[in-house]
Formats: structure tokens, C-alpha cells, sequence
């Protein structure tokens, strides 16, 4: 009887026991629904708006300034006077070197007095050709002393004119970099000033988008203060290296003077945008799969994914464009292709219209 009770209850327990339930396998996955379209590139970029023309200027000579005319944001006329120098220093040198022309032009002025002399008793042969000869070199190197006094003279003339710092464009002052009493070197950049009646956006665009945008003809500017409208830009200038901090590529985009509102340093939005002849089906890198040389998609329909071989046109930036083997509103598999097989059951995580 003890014998057969652990039987019984093995037999009990089997028959109590129920098979394990098959579990359906279905794979997430993330898709989008393919959508045509003829838009080539729709990029925008933030900027900032300046000047295309901004001159820092500086005296021409050194020394202590002395007055100060104009503030930042001052309007100004080209050849305004907006700081000075001393100008004592300048002036004593200019009478120095007047007073030396003047001792040259008496020298030259005796030594043509003396050569005429020399001519007439030459004449009436009381003195050698020699003498005479020594009379006309002195008197021509007299005149050559005049010449270069005139020129120096010339020269400290133009040095005390420069005691005056002028603008050189009509604009608005940008920047001052420097006070009264203070000394500064010849060439020392003190005032900075922006010709206002030309501006342009200046954007920074990544590396991989330089070759694409530089030949965008279909450019707008709107201002951040004012972005219910836009106006046509133009590239003007494309820098031929990357920015060391940023490693983007300036791109300045000049703006017309209809857009009066644009304040310097104001920031805009320059957007790009090109067409295509042909509607084209674009999907991201990540949803080809390719197998054997060929490149295919996976076609979600119903629930279940579909192997479907496509013909790749070319690349648009980080999408592939699809020449066919796919139509307007299939959706396409762009993550996890491959661990998908023919028929396999699928969730999808999340689908977004393509771009």
C-alpha cells in the first residue's frame, strides 16, 4: 500500500499540470509613412544682423587725445571730426620745418644771385669758365636743398593736420576704445564706425551643408522682432575656412534697405529653400537593408512586415532618396530592420509622417 501512494500522487499532479501557453512574438519597431515631396532643401539658420562695412579707425600719429566728440550709437557725417590730439608737439615741428625752408630758399636766392654775377663777368671774360661752372653747381645744389625742405614741410603739415580723428563713411559710431588723456600709438584703433545703409545676416552652417546651401538661390531674411514677414536675401560671401571655436562655415547673407526695422546686432532667420522637378520619396539611412548586393525596405501592412527590393536614387543630406519599389503612404520600417524576417508580427513605436 505504501508502494503505490507516491504513484497516485505523481499521477494527481501530472493531471493537474497545465502545458505552457506559446507566447506570439511581435517585434517593436519604429516606422514612418511615406509621404512625396518636391521640396529639395528647407533649412533655416539664427544670425546675427551687421554691418557689411565697419571701419575702426585710429590716429595716423601718436599722442595724447585730448577731446572726444561722440558717444556710442552717435550718428555721424562722413569727414566729422570725433576725437583730437594735442597738437602742440605737431605744430613746433611743422615751424621747425618751415623755418628750415625758409634758410633754404636764402641760400638757393644768393646763389642765384651770385651766378648772375658770375654770368655777366664771364661775359666780358674776367673769369674762367671753371668758376662759372662752380657757381651753377652751387646754385642747383641750393635749389635741390629748397625742394627737399618744401617736402618736409609738406610732410609735418600733414602730420599736424592728423592731430584730428574724421570719419571716413557716414554712420553710427559702434565702439570706443578710447579716453581722454589717454596716449595712444599711431595706427591704434579707437573708434569704430558702421555704415548703416548696407547690412547683412551673418549665420554659421555646418560643414556638411556648405556645398548645398552656397548654391541656394531661393533665400529670406525675418527678423526675430518681426517674424510675420520676410524678404529676399542674397548670399554675398561664403567663408573659405571653418570657425576654430565653432567649426561652422559664416555665411553672410545681405539684406535690402527695405527692411529698415533691421537694427544692428538684431537677430534673423535666414531660411533656404530649393525644389525639385519631380515629387521624390525620401527615408532615412536606417531603413535600407541590404542583403546579397540588393537594397530593400520592410513594408508594414497589417501588422506584419514585407521584404520590399528598392532602387536608391541618391543621397538628400541624412535620407536616402527612393527611385522606386515603394509608393505615397506605405509604411516603412527605420529601426530595427534587422532583426525582422519575412512575416514577422510588429509594433510600431511611434510613426511620423517622412519629410
Amino acid at each position: 500500500m505504501t508502494q503505490i501512494t507516491p504513484l497516485i500522487l505523481a499521477a494527481l499532479l501530472a493531471a493537474c499540470s497545465k502545458p505552457a501557453e506559446k507566447t506570439e512574438d511581435i517585434r517593436p519597431v519604429r516606422a514612418i509613412v511615406l509621404k512625396s515631396s518636391d521640396v529639395d532643401v528647407d533649412d533655416q539658420f539664427s544670425g546675427e544682423v551687421r554691418a557689411r562695412v565697419e571701419s575702426r579707425l585710429g590716429f595716423r600719429v601718436g599722442g595724447k587725445i585730448v577731446s572726444r566728440k561722440v558717444d556710442v550709437g552717435t550718428t555721424v557725417k562722413r569727414g566729422q571730426v570725433l576725437m583730437q590730439l594735442d597738437p602742440q608737439d605737431l605744430k613746433l615741428s611743422q615751424a621747425q620745418a618751415l623755418a628750415s625752408l625758409r634758410a633754404a630758399e636764402t641760400n638757393r636766392d644768393f646763389a642765384r644771385a651770385e651766378l648772375k654775377r658770375y654770368q655777366d663777368l664771364k661775359t666780358q671774360n674776367f673769369v674762367s669758365q671753371t668758376v662759372l661752372d662752380s657757381k651753377e653747381s652751387a646754385y642747383k645744389a641750393a635749389q635741390a636743398t629748397v625742394e627737399s625742405a618744401q617736402a618736409a614741410y609738406r610732410g609735418q603739415s600733414n602730420q599736424a593736420g592728423y592731430s584730428s580723428l574724421v570719419a571716413d563713411i557716414d554712420g553710427v559710431v559702434t565702439s570706443v576704445t578710447a579716453e581722454v588723456g589717454q596716449v595712444v600709438a599711431a595706427g591704434t584703433p579707437v573708434v569704430s564706425v558702421a555704415k548703416t545703409n548696407e547690412k547683412e545676416v551673418v549665420i554659421g552652417v555646418p560643414e556638411n551643408q556648405v556645398d548645398k546651401l552656397r548654391k541656394i538661390e531661393d533665400v529670406k531674411v525675418r527678423l526675430w522682432a518681426d517674424p510675420q514677414r520676410s524678404v529676399p536675401g542674397k548670399i554675398r560671401e561664403v567663408s573659405p575656412i571653418a570657425d576654430p571655436a565653432t567649426r561652422t562655415y559664416t555665411f553672410k547673407v545681405t539684406i535690402p534697405q527695405t527692411l529698415a526695422d533691421a537694427k544692428l546686432g538684431m537677430t534673423a532667420v535666414v531660411e533656404f529653400s530649393s525644389k525639385t522637378a519631380q515629387p521624390q520619396i525620401k527615408v532615412p539611412l536606417t531603413a535600407l537593408f541590404h542583403e546579397k548586393g540588393a537594397s530593400s525596405v520592410w513594408v508594414v501592412e497589417n501588422g506584419i512586415v514585407k521584404l520590399v527590393p528598392v532602387t536608391v536614387a541618391g543621397a538628400a543630406g541624412n535620407d536616402i532618396v527612393l527611385a522606386s519599389g515603394v509608393r505615397e503612404g506605405q509604411t516603412v520600417v527605420t529601426a530595427g530592420v534587422h532583426v525582422l524576417k519575412p512575416g514577422q508580427k510588429v509594433k510600431i513605436l511611434g510613426a511620423e509622417a517622412a519629410k
